[in-house]
Order: structure tokens, then C-alpha cells, then sequence
């Protein structure tokens, strides 16, 4: 039987997941491309807490078992790499490449975001709704919200990891793969994504056999943004 789990204990389920990044962020080198990233979601979940005490969210209490279930995924695709395990295919590329220097900073921000909101939001999304016995419509709202903050804080990290200006030239190949891909289409993929996966849950074989090509798909795009350049 599902059950619907109380507000606080999704928001310490939230500060948790904070937590468990502060950790990574603190004993991972600073240019591992597991760490660049961490520090970008750092940033968003901080973003999405604030907000959601300043009334930003329709429903605070979905929104945050939305965002702690997103953060989750990425966790355990963590945990399962430090174990020596198989990430999600999704993660594969940015953990086998973490530590390639033809990689820029950038780049590993950006295959993060892509398996996180490529294929994590659209599961975490499902999870939710089993969670809280509501359909995605009811999160539709807040699911657009949430994405306002990752839109926002993608633009910082532009700015903030592409080269300057005295390196346009150089950076002309970099420029082109991080301009060929769009958070906002990643949103609107997951956002119907999670509709497909929550008609067919209760199918034989059909759901997991989504999701799997789900994630395949996306650790694809994963690999062509971690294409070596320099």
C-alpha cells in the first residue's frame, strides 16, 4: 500500500540530501567532473529550499517530496558508482570521464543536468505521485516551477564555466556542443516521459522496458557532451 508521507519528514528528507552533497562537495577533488556537478545541484536544491519557504511553490509539501526524490536518484547513482557497482546509463559517461583533462568544467555541468533531468525527473516525477496517490497533473504546476530554478541556475553556470571572451576562438567547438543542448526541451522530454511512464505502471514488462530505453537514450546524449576537446 502506498502512504503519503508527512511534510516534515520530506523536508528532512530534502536538508538530507543537501547534506549528503555538502559531504561530496568537501572530499572530492575540486575538478572532478562528479564534483563540478555536485556543486551545480548543491546550488539548485539550496534554491529550491529557499524558495519554497518564501511561498515560491503551489504546494510546498509536494514540491519538496518532488525535489527529494529527484535528489535521490542522483545519490544513488553515487553510491552505487563508489561501490564499484553500475550506475543508471544515464550517469555511466560522467563517472567514467570524471577525470579526463580534454574535458571542460562546463561540459561535465551539462552531462550532469542532462541525466538528472533527462531521465532522473522523469522517474522521480512517478515516484511522487505513487507516493502522495496523485496523478503528474496535480505536480504539473510545481514541476514548472521547479524547472524555473534549474533554468535560472543554468544561465549562472554558462557564464560562470564557459571561457571568456579572450578565448572565443578557441573555444569555438565548445561553444556549439554546449549551445546543442536545451534544458528547457530536457523538461518538456521528462514532463512526458512521466506521463507515458505513469499510463503504463501498471503494464506487464512495458514499463521497465521504457524506462530502460529512457535511459539509454539520455546516457547517449550523456557521451556526445563529454566529447574530448581539448
Amino acid at each position: 500500500m502506498t502512504t503519503t508521507r508527512q511534510p516534515c519528514t520530506v523536508a528532512a528528507d530534502l536538508h538530507r540530501a543537501a547534506e549528503r552533497m555538502r559531504a561530496l562537495d568537501a572530499g572530492l577533488p575540486a575538478h572532478d567532473g562528479v564534483a563540478i556537478f555536485n556543486r551545480v545541484y548543491l546550488a539548485v536544491t539550496d534554491e529550491i529550499t529557499l524558495r519554497g519557504a518564501a511561498g515560491f511553490f503551489r504546494n510546498p509539501s509536494s514540491a519538496s517530496a518532488l525535489a527529494a526524490r529527484f535528489a535521490d536518484r542522483y545519490l544513488r547513482a553515487v553510491d552505487a558508482a563508489a561501490a564499484g557497482e553500475r550506475p543508471p546509463a544515464c550517469w555511466r559517461p560522467l563517472f567514467q570521464q570524471r577525470r579526463h583533462p580534454g574535458v571542460s568544467p562546463v561540459q561535465f555541468a551539462l552531462a550532469g543536468i542532462n541525466a538528472h533531468v533527462g531521465h532522473d525527473l522523469a522517474l522521480a516525477v512517478v515516484d511522487t505521485c505513487a507516493s502522495l496517490a496523485c496523478r503528474p497533473a496535480a505536480l504539473e504546476t510545481d514541476f514548472e516551477r521547479v524547472g524555473d530554478v534549474l533554468a535560472a541556475l543554468e544561465e549562472r553556470i554558462r557564464e560562470d564555466l564557459m571561457p571568456g571572451p579572450d578565448l572565443l576562438d578557441v573555444a569555438d567547438p565548445l561553444t556549439h556542443l554546449a549551445g546543442s543542448w536545451s534544458l528547457d526541451r530536457a523538461r518538456d522530454a521528462a514532463w512526458a516521459a512521466s506521463r507515458v511512464l505513469w499510463g503504463l505502471r501498471h503494464t506487464d514488462g512495458l514499463y521497465g522496458e521504457f524506462a530502460e530505453r529512457l535511459d539509454e537514450g539520455v546516457g547517449l546524449v550523456g557521451r556526445f557532451l563529454l566529447t574530448p576537446l581539448g
